[in-house]
């Protein structure tokens, strides 16, 4: 009798063993990913925007919608007008990327956004990292018209396609009204 308790005990330790380990796993895919010092501290400095009103009060705005594609998610967009130059400061990003969970809104990422109206002549880049583009705006939120690089990088929150990926197929948005399925924007040639 001993034995037989002695065997479901470890059977059963086991199995909690196990389901730590899994939930370790799954924290692990959705935890921040590991970075370099550059974008360490890039993630740093953005920690204070974890709360979205700070974001505000520093001059970022919400695009209200939610950007997925069938590939993965963007998430909410809070674009801050007065960042957009030719030249992208590392250290600012245009736009911070928001997941909305629950009734929260929690920081995945960041994008650095920058329009051919700017007047910039050569691809930029940043963080050894070329930007995507040019290319047109990504409708419903922005005019085709708008043409542009960006650069998305997964500061907060783990992408499986990649640190510099446009989409986070771990970036799920509600569905509902302001939830926007886009397709991927055409890619135009460069001026």
């Amino acid at each position: 009798m001993r034995a037989v308790m002695k065997g479901q005990l470890l059977a059963g330790l086991g199995i909690f063993v196990g389901i730590l380990l899994w939930a370790g796993i799954i924290l692990a895919q959705s935890a921040a990913p590991a970075l370099s010092e550059e974008l360490a501290a890039v993630r740093r400095a953005l920690e204070k925007y974890q709360d979205p009103i700070v974001a505000v009060r520093d001059g970022y705005f919400s695009t209200v919608g939610c950007v997925k594609y069938p590939t993965g998610g963007m998430g909410i967009h809070f674009l801050n007008v007065q960042l957009i130059t030719p030249t992208p400061d590392p250290m600012r990003p245009t736009i911070l990327l928001y997941e909305p969970v629950g009734d929260k809104l929690r920081l995945v990422g960041a994008e650095w956004f920058v329009p051919l109206a700017t007047g910039v002549k050569e691809r930029p880049s940043l963080f050894g990292q070329p930007f995507d583009g040019p290319m047109e705006g990504h409708e419903p939120l922005q005019p085709a018209q708008l043409h542009h690089y960006d650069l998305h990088v997964w500061l907060f929150k783990s992408n499986p396609a990649g640190l510099f990926n446009a989409v986070n197929p771990n970036v799920k948005c509600p569905k509902g009204r302001y939830s926007f399925m886009g397709q991927p924007p055409k890619t135009i040639p460069p001026r």
